[in-house]
């Protein structure tokens, strides 16, 4: 039998490979900006916030203060977070006032779920736990135990009032996990602080989800490497060309773990309650608001190919790329028009 993979480890990993593969080349040249980067840890991962010129320096340390500040609204780990006490007052019918940021993830997640049909839902906060993939020592859960646990997973059972604020969950057990949507909610919050001091030029990485503030100060678009599943080292599989956009991959080599040789990764089948089964190693979400690529990445992996491209070739300004498992790369039709990705070959 395989070791397990150890998340700490190997997704760390990835989110510090990631900048250094698209900013490497920004050193010190007469006449033109430095960048500027600085990281912190916050949503149990590393925040890197990559800026352009001295002076501007002072708005990545207010940016970590953003940052901050989110996390105790979303974070189920932290007794007082907004989501904590949604999924404390729940259990007892009586609905939790939050903030308003807080009320609009939420309802940007429904959206979502409704879109995709449920394989994207904030629901399964208890399923997760069970199967533990960022625990010492993983392992595969009974049947039993999965099905006990599905009874619970259902975004139909997160009610709204949109007069009050409150959130409430109808469904005991039910516990909501906003990880897969609130790095890419915050990092449209980031950028949206960032240009209102009149930054222009910029880069936002949460955990690998990259957001891009316009293009470089010398006006070219920025490289971005995608991951090879598996691959060694910096290892990439294609670079994109772009300026303005947010960049947010999901796949089955982040966090996972081998139970007698079989890999069981954290994508979760909200239908079955395994992970997710089928011909696809990871997908990457190309838009303009990295919230709705975190949800839709999500979404679109746990779809599958056919259904997946469908549902990004209804949405306006949003582009996929799918790697499937024998690592070709399936483009949405608006990034075969316009060109923006190097595909490297082996």
């Amino acid at each position: 039998m395989r070791q397990n993979q150890k998340l700490s480890f190997r997704f760390i990993f990835i989110i510090i490979l990631i900048p250094i593969f698209f900013i490497s080349g920004c050193r010190k040249i007469p006449g033109r900006k430095t960048a500027i980067s600085e990281t912190a840890f916050y949503f149990d991962t590393a925040v890197t916030i990559t800026l352009y010129g001295d002076e501007n320096k002072k708005y990545i340390a207010q940016a970590f203060e953003l940052c901050e500040y989110y996390e105790n609204l979303f974070s189920k780990s932290i007794p007082a977070s907004d989501v904590s006490r949604i999924n404390q007052t729940s259990a007892s019918g009586i609905p939790a006032a939050v903030a308003d940021d807080t009320f609009r993830l939420i309802q940007k997640s429904i959206e979502y779920s409704e879109r995709s049909n449920g394989a994207f839902d904030i629901t399964t906060g208890a399923l997760s736990a069970l199967w533990d993939f960022t625990g010492e020592h993983p392992a595969v859960p009974s049947e039993s135990m999965i099905s006990e646990c599905l009874l619970t997973v259902d975004y139909r059972s997160v009610l709204l009032d949109v007069n009050n604020n409150t959130v409430m969950l109808t469904k005991p057990g039910t516990i909501l996990d906003l990880g897969g949507i609130a790095k890419g909610f915050i990092a449209d919050k980031l950028k949206e602080y960032l240009q209102s001091r009149g930054i222009r030029n910029g880069i936002i990485n949460l955990g690998g989800n990259i957001l891009l503030l316009q293009d470089k100060p010398d006006g070219s678009p920025y490289s971005i490497g995608l991951q090879k599943p598996f691959g060694t080292g910096g290892e990439t599989i294609a670079t994109l060309q772009l300026t303005d956009k947010s960049i947010v991959s999901s796949g089955i080599y982040e966090r996972y773990f081998y139970e007698n040789d079989t890999l069981y990764h954290h994508i979760l089948d909200t239908a079955t309650g395994y992970p997710v089964t089928n011909d696809l190693l990871g997908v990457t979400i190309i838009s303009d608001c990295s919230a709705d690529g975190d949800a839709l990445s999500t979404a679109c992996f746990t779809l599958g190919t056919e259904d997946g491209l469908e549902l990004v070739e209804s949405l306006p300004r949003t582009e996929a790329v799918f790697i499937t498992s024998d690592h070709q790369l399936i483009l949405s039709s608006g990034l075969k028009k316009t060109g923006n990705i190097i595909i490297l070959k082996e």
